[in-house]
């Protein structure tokens, strides 16, 4: 499991990004991807599966 923060999430259009706590690295992450409720600024903790345009954010849980 990865740990990371919502940099962004855009509940109408159901998309966001995470940044990874370890590597700083941003990822894109999927209303049907989540598994809680986030928002901005919010603590997860998520797995990473490759996606059309790279690895996205699934599994996203809150910390």
């Amino acid at each position: 499991m990865n740990k990371g923060t919502i940099k962004f999430f855009n509940e109408t259009k159901g998309f966001g990004f995470i940044i990874e706590a370890e590597t700083n690295k941003e990822y894109f992450v999927h209303v049907s991807g989540l598994v809680d409720k986030v928002r901005e600024k919010d603590e997860v903790t998520f797995e990473l599966r490759e996606g059309k345009k790279g690895l996205n954010a699934v599994n996203v849980k809150l910390a």
